[in-house]
């Protein structure tokens, strides 16, 4: 039987309320999903401006409400809805929670941040910032903590305070999660301002209303309905389709069609390289020439490697906006009214063909310099590099520094500058503000000037360390780098890791305390996997210290190999020399020697603390995890897959 479906747009404060009430709800082979907090931004920002959002697609219940399928309510609705659901939602489950949970529901909202960790969040519109023209949407949205109190200094400053209607009033921040039910929120402001004879506040909340406010009342998203009595082969096959993720179109794909218009039809061959009438690239585009120039010999991957067109596009953009700003302000213009320096998805879009075309080879020369300099930091690989978004901003003030980069006395504040970066962990998104910022601060800080905010705010918390695991924390992969670049040394071959090495050996972040002995021992794990009981080694040594306590595979390092016969396979190692290849790695060699895991944890915190602060050049801060910091999320997923294992 075929499929039949209905195409109809609903107004969303409508289909948000179907959800609230149980009438919408989520089939149960729909899998829980929590948001990341920069994508909710963005989705209230397109709204906010009416923009659309995409389609939704529901699959209708029986008439007497059943359905083959189990339901269940949407994340933050009331779960305990009586009557069944009038339809089950198969495709736009994270648009309509995430606006559920922001728009009408009047709780705190469960998201994850850029550095991965699960916190509960308010939203706000800035009603001054969503005004102004030239101010990015998203940059007028604002996520705040549980108590409504944006702090900084690690807690001890409050910065914004929103935990009072009046404070909201003051601060002329509306809360999102009153978009559709504003009455007694505008009468409090309105109040607040009669008694403070505030008529301008006043009447910018009116345009504020009618520019922005309007988009929320008036919008309507398309839904597609399928029939109740559509099949389950077509209801599995049409899930399977709309949840497989596709390919977006981006700014480059736009960017090229528009260059095309203005006669300019090389720039896909400038990224990709020229291709014959076969579609066979004839010579390697820019990104052919990158991952080439950042790929030692005979290595597959290299640093380079994962850079894209939107990177590309968005060092360009930083150079072009900035040259702007700096034109503007040549001619007189007063600073208020200089263009931004931005590095967003719009300003790539709004990048002109000249602008583009000025600033593509510095561009290109300023990411080969970036690859020469992340080797003389001992990142070798793409897999290995801490924030491929931070090589954006470092391309681009490459970039502006042209030869000048190479001066040592620059080398030295721009390792300083990428170091704050990754122990601040403060590259985790996008970050275009964070770009912008570092275009101006760090070439003005390496003639003379203030150190750049990213320098100053790159403080890494002690706690940190017990929480840094696998790959996916750029501040674990930091420690693997700067470990080598401060000269750790193979505990079998005495070698220092350089790039030839790093390749030759197979070197890679591998236990001290080997895993099987810790687990020998009854240690606790979050402890022995952590990255102070990890270090960079040799596949080959790794192999030699296999699982035996640390106290034998010294022994054994020592000692050397001989075969049966008498010959000796591999020497021995001097034990000074060999103490001095294991310290060299931030560790104290007494405690391995006792095998005792417990002082050897101890000091090694101290000593990689030291070597961060070191490298940053700022003291390490004691302040204590907090529950605003969230919950790391690799760890919550380790914990709910332990708790689903024990059920």
């Amino acid at each position: 039987m075929a499929t039949t479906f209905t195409t109809n747009p609903f107004k969303l404060e409508d289909l948000l309320i179907k959800c609230r009430d149980g009438r919408i709800q989520l089939p149960e082979f729909q899998r829980s999903w929590v948001w990341d907090e920069d994508r909710i931004v963005s989705l209230i920002a397109s709204i906010s401006r009416g923009f659309p959002i995409g389609t939704l697609m529901t699959l209708a219940t029986r008439a007497d409400g059943r359905s083959d399928f189990g339901a269940r309510a949407i994340e933050g609705a009331d779960d305990t809805a009586k009557d069944p659901p009038d339809e089950l939602l198969l495709d736009g489950q994270q648009r309509m929670t995430s606006l559920f949970q922001t728009c009408l529901r009047q709780e705190t909202v469960k998201t994850i941040t850029a550095k991965k960790k699960i916190v509960e969040r308010w939203f706000y519109l800035d009603v001054r910032a969503a005004l102004q023209h030239d101010v990015d949407r998203e940059e007028a949205i604002r996520a705040v903590p549980a108590d409504k109190k944006v702090k900084e200094d690690f807690n001890r400053r409050i910065v914004l305070d929103l935990s009072t209607p009046e404070q909201e009033y003051a601060e002329l921040m509306f809360p999102l999660n009153r978009v559709f039910d504003r009455e007694d929120w505008q009468e409090g402001f309105t109040d607040y301002c009669i008694a403070r004879g505030d008529d301008e506040r006043r009447k910018l909340f009116q345009t504020f209303r009618k520019e922005v406010l309007k988009n929320f009342d008036d919008y309507q998203m398309p839904v597609i309905s399928l029939d109740s009595q559509t099949s389950h082969e077509a209801v599995c096959v049409v899930f399977e389709k709309v949840n497989t993720g596709g390919k977006a179109l981006d700014a480059f794909e736009l960017l090229t069609a528009m260059y095309s218009a203005q006669g300019y039809r090389s720039l896909r061959d400038d990224w990709l390289g020229p291709t014959d009438q076969s579609g066979v690239t004839t010579t390697p585009g820019i990104h052919g020439r990158l991952t080439e120039y950042g790929r030692p010999p005979d290595i597959k991957v290299g640093v380079l490697a994962h850079v894209s067109s939107t990177d590309f596009l968005q060092a360009i953009s930083l150079l072009h906006t900035k040259g702007e700003r700096e034109a503007r302000a040549s001619d007189g213009v007063p600073e208020s009214d200089l263009p931004a320096i931005r590095a967003s998805r719009q300003s790539l879009l709004d990048l002109p063909l000249g602008g583009y075309l000025r600033n593509r080879d510095a561009v290109e020369a300023g990411f080969k310099q970036a690859a020469k300099f992340l080797r003389q930091q001992c990142v070798y690989r793409a897999i290995d590099l801490p924030y491929q978004t931070q090589l954006v901003p470092l391309a681009a003030i490459l970039a502006t520094l042209g030869v000048d980069a190479e001066h040592a006395g620059h080398q030295a504040k721009l390792a300083r500058w990428f170091w704050c970066g990754i122990f601040g962990e403060l590259y985790g998104s996008a970050g275009e503000s964070r770009f912008a910022k570092d275009i101006v601060e760090v070439p003005a800080w390496l003639a003379g000037g203030p150190e750049p905010t990213t320098v100053r705010e790159g403080v890494f918390r002690a706690g940190r360390l017990y929480s840094m695991w696998t790959r996916q924390s750029a501040a674990y992969k930091g420690i693997h780098a700067l470990l080598m670049r401060e000269g750790a040394k193979d505990f079998r071959t005495g070698q220092p890791y350089d790039m030839a090495v790093f390749f030759d050996e197979d070197v890679d972040i591998h236990h001290i305390f080997p895993q099987k002995w810790c687990q020998d021992h009854k240690k606790d794990k979050k402890i022995w996997d952590s990255v102070i009981n990890k270090t960079p080694l040799g596949y080959r040594t790794n192999r030699a210290i296999g699982g035996a306590a640390p106290s034998a595979y010294l022994q054994k390092l020592e000692d050397g190999r001989r075969a049966t016969d008498g010959r000796v396979l591999e020497p021995g190692i001097d034990r000074h020399d060999l103490n001095t290849f294991v310290a060299s790695h931030c560790i104290d060699v007494r405690c391995l020697r006792s095998d005792d895991f417990e002082a050897f944890i101890e000091s090694r915190r101290v000593a990689l603390l030291q070597l961060i602060s070191h490298a940053t050049g700022n003291t390490v801060s004691g302040a204590p995890m907090t529950a605003d910091d969230g919950i790391d999320l690799d760890e919550q997923l380790a914990r709910d897959s332990d708790n689903e294992a024990v059920a």
